[in-house]
């Protein structure tokens, strides 16, 4: 069976980080949605999501094709339904279509599908704030998927460690000198990744493969650090996507970071207002600010932003894509994609001059910023225009 996964209604409560990726590829627990849903169907997959991002994430279809709406993680019972699911059937959850079965060309109307609505409790990932807030439960299930049946490489004495059978390093990992507390959750190490001596580590928690830890490190559950990353200093509850630094002493907490980020030397964010209000983040469908229920909420950075030493940023703000911000005092609590400035004000971050910054990071880890990359950029620029002030 061809798999395909699709953004679905969820796509623009997303923003900023599916400005720059499809639904499918966002990362919460150890793995991407999509990585998650590969592993459990034994395959590959492919995606529907804007036409903008369809060159570098195109669709495949085959003669029959199940589609899966990608804010809906794996779960046994609607995992179990999609195995079972016939042609010109439809699972429904509320009014969202989450998985249909058509055959290639077919125009689908799901007025003449048969209806099936899902079997137990979603795991939807609806709005941004959720990437954070629901990684627990995501590293829980990843961190079973991944070491069924397999042994963890040795944890090396010099560590002081909690719950061991909780823990799991893959075979290359260096880990020496620290402290593992996975009493409240899993602690996974992928293979290449470095825990450097001095860090203080409580679950649930995922290093990624060739990511390290600067030497102490406090980092509090549920905190996911993908591939290619490295962090310092203080964390609590956030996910970074991966290929993004964070150095250097300061705290980050409840909050999302896309790839290609850099947060300089003491940069701090607050998760907290002073007077304990509900926390309000912006919302690109609404270009307002919306409620989310949530006391504790810090900073959602989107890919190639990018802030100076001792950066402020106040509870709940959003940041766009391919921002520059610098100076003193705090920045707006939504500044928009490439914008160059801070609290004293923001201008245009040229494009040339952002692409240029872009070519040079990511021939840091080998790769070529391309065409194609330039492309997503190019429009992410003019879509977020009438953000910007100048």
């Amino acid at each position: 069976m061809n798999y395909i996964l699709f953004d679905g209604s969820s796509r623009d409560q997303l923003l900023p980080f599916t400005f720059t990726r499809p639904v499918a590829d966002l990362r919460i627990g150890i793995l991407t949605i999509r990585e998650k849903w590969e592993k459990i169907l034994g395959t590959t997959t492919s995606t529907i999501t804007e036409d903008y991002l369809a060159e570098k994430w195109p669709m495949v279809e085959f003669e029959q094709n199940i589609m899966i709406n990608a804010s809906f993680l794996p779960t046994p019972e609607f995992i179990a339904q999609i195995e079972d699911l016939k042609l010109n059937q439809a699972i429904f959850f509320e009014e969202d279509v989450i998985a249909f079965y058509a055959e290639e060309d077919q125009e689908v109307d799901f007025e003449v599908f048969e209806q099936i609505e899902l079997k137990g409790e979603p795991f939807r990932i609806a709005n941004i704030w959720d990437i954070f807030s629901k990684n627990a439960e995501a590293i829980a299930k990843d961190f079973e998927l991944l070491t069924a049946d397999r042994t963890s490489a040795p944890i090396s004495s010099s560590n002081y460690v909690k719950n061991r059978e909780n823990i799991f390093i893959e075979p290359g990992a260096i880990v020496e000198n620290s402290s593992l507390n996975a009493s409240d959750g899993p602690i996974y190490i992928a293979a290449k990744a470095e825990v450097m001596e001095g860090c203080f580590i409580r679950g649930p928690f995922s290093l990624g493969e060739s990511s390290a830890l600067k030497m102490g490190a406090k980092i509090y559950g549920a905190t996911t650090i993908g591939p290619h990353s490295k962090v310092g200093g203080e964390v609590n509850n956030s996910v970074i996507f991966g290929y993004t630094n964070k150095g250097h002493d300061g705290f980050l907490g409840n909050s999302v970071l896309g790839e290609w980020c850099n947060l300089g030397a003491d940069t701090n964010n607050s998760n907290l207002k002073n007077n304990y209000a509900e926390v309000r983040l912006w919302d690109y469908a609404t270009e307002g600010f919306a409620k989310t229920g949530l006391q504790f909420c810090g900073l959602m950075m989107g890919d190639h932003s990018k802030c100076g030493i001792n950066t402020m940023f106040n509870t709940g703000t959003v940041v766009g894509v391919s921002a520059n911000i610098f100076g003193s005092g705090f920045p707006r609590n939504f500044v928009p994609s490439f914008s160059w400035g801070g609290s004293a004000g923001m201008s245009t971050y040229k494009t040339a001059k952002a692409y240029e910054v872009a070519e040079m990071v990511l021939s840091r880890r080998g790769l070529e910023f391309s065409d194609v990359d330039k492309g997503i950029l190019d429009k992410v620029f003019e879509d977020t225009q009438k953000f910007r002030r100048d």
